[in-house]
């Protein structure tokens, strides 16, 4: 997909489509009054008729119109434009260009806002966020279909008023690189778990890094042994491929404690011992989406070239039921020394996560954001397309929930009240790997604030938005790529500023 800017009018770029915002109940916007003049009319005719609402997502197309050097117009409902909103606008664009790629061959002009709109989003916000939506919306999940169904544009131009080049070039190229990065976690969960295992995955990030300036470090079964990774290790122990553990580093500023991005990495969940009926099972090669979404952050941070220290660490293994595997019954000794009285071979994320954060703290990290497909409890508290988010640090806290709103993606914040800790206690070692059914999202948390001692940490549980199993007209199948934007964002909230 060839990547383009044109400066001037809408009415002169020549393209299969033409994409212009409108609002809801709102006057045109420059690019649309334009538009307007241009057909004699058509665009108020329309809104006038009860034809076009701009409601949010609403597509309306257009054919044939005369006036314009491009071939069709497809109208792209921004909803409210008074309280635009970046969830909005990404949207919107998802929507329209998942719809176009449904025919091959096609090329796109994307008529931008000016700064006379007024609207609540910079023209290079709104810029940055259409960009990132045509490279999500160009990726479809269908890797392995001879014959997809989905097409990426041959090219898309985006459309902007003389006085705003500078910006929408710096605008358009962030854009893209954010979109590429949430595609790489994407492709990641959506690759079939054959293909994508611990060594592999090892394999693809360490040439990833590589590409993006990031320095790369993989741990193997044997360095993990002397790093005293027990809990990780045991979770391992079942299948016939080996556990590792990736360390990425990327060094923006001079001498300033790191921020930690953590990832489980579990590449195919059987449930171990405790296996998981048939349809539980049929979705666990997303079970590593908290490592492909740092993986994938990562890559934008070095890229976008932000001015701060970023950590990112990748727990890897399989969670088999073979001839080794860890029992039920069995006392682990985690990395900071803690016990653990295995109750569950399913609730083996956290085993994972424990040796990890614990690796990170030693590190000497300054703040901690954890990611995870951690519970199916998370998923009944708050659905399908809300993160959890989990903290011993409120200001940190703060922090990160302020960056996702930014990014325009959904977290909400759930208690971590010592008395769920009460729930993990074990007569015979330090604590239990589960706890009873109910609050299981929160005694999840709980036991992983175990092994982050007093560390500013959070703790993201995505077990609902890393996966979807439907499409819906904005989102395909499969993996999200949910929290890259907002990884993205916090670490540009959280660099020095000039």
């Amino acid at each position: 997909m060839k990547i383009d800017l044109a400066s001037g009018s809408p009415t002169a770029v020549s393209a299969d489509w033409l994409l212009l915002p409108v609002g809801e109940d709102q006057p045109l916007l420059e690019s649309g009054r334009t538009v307007d003049v241009a057909t004699g009319g058509a665009l108020t005719r329309l809104r006038e008729a009860g034809d076009v609402t701009g409601k949010l997502g609403e597509l309306t197309r257009l054919f044939d119109v005369p006036g314009l050097g491009s071939r069709r117009v497809m109208l792209v409902g921004l909803g409210s434009l008074a309280a635009l909103t970046s969830a909005q606008v990404n949207r919107a664009f998802l929507t329209a260009v998942r719809e176009i790629g449904t025919k091959a061959g096609r090329s796109v002009a994307l008529a931008l806002p000016t700064a006379a709109d007024s609207l609540p989003l910079s023209v290079a916000e709104f810029t940055r966020l259409a960009a990132v939506a045509v490279q999500v919306g160009s990726a479809s999940p269908q890797l392995y279909r001879g014959q997809p169904d989905r097409h990426p544009p041959e090219r898309v131009l985006f459309v902007h008023s003389p006085d705003d080049s500078a910006a929408v070039a710096v605008a358009v190229a962030q854009g893209n690189i954010l979109g590429e990065a949430v595609n790489l976690t994407r492709e990641l969960v959506n690759r079939h778990p054959g293909e994508v295992y611990p060594e592999t995955f090892a394999d693809r990030a360490a040439h990833v890094a590589s590409e993006a300036g990031l320095t790369c470090e993989v741990f193997d079964e044997h360095r993990l042994a002397q790093e005293r990774m027990q809990a990780l290790l045991a979770v391992a122990r079942g299948s016939a491929r080996p556990p590792r553990m990736v360390v990425l580093q990327y060094r923006g500023a001079a001498n300033a404690a790191p921020l930690a991005l953590v990832g489980k990495g579990v590449t195919f969940d059987s449930g171990g011992l405790s296996l998981k009926p048939t349809d539980s099972m049929k979705t666990m090669k997303a079970d590593m989406a908290g490592a492909a979404t740092v993986l994938g952050a990562m890559t934008a941070m070095a890229r976008l070239r932000l001015p701060l220290n970023v950590v990112g660490l990748m727990g890897l293994v399989e969670n088999m039921p073979g001839g080794s595997a860890y029992k039920l019954g069995e006392v682990l000794r985690a990395r900071n020394g803690v016990t653990i009285e295995v109750l569950n071979t399913d609730a083996e994320g956290r085993l994972v996560l424990a040796d990890v954060l614990s690796y990170a703290v030693d590190q000497g990290v300054g703040r901690i954001v954890d990611l995870a497909t951690l519970t199916g409890s998370c998923v009944v508290a708050l659905g399908e397309q809300v993160a959890g988010a989990f903290t011993n640090h409120q200001p940190w806290c703060d922090a990160v929930l302020a960056a996702a709103r930014r990014a325009g993606e959904d977290v909400w914040q759930l208690p971590m009240f010592d008395s769920y800790a009460e729930q993990l206690k074990s007569d015979v070692a330090d604590c239990k790997n589960v706890g009873p059914r109910w609050g299981g999202a929160i005694t999840a948390a709980k036991f992983l604030e175990k092994f982050v001692g007093q560390t500013p940490w959070v703790h993201l549980d995505i077990a609902g938005p890393a996966f979807v199993e439907s499409p819906q007209p904005h989102l395909d199948s499969g993996g999200t790529g949910v929290m890259v934007r907002t990884l993205v964002e916090l670490a540009a909230a959280e660099s020095p500023q000039p």
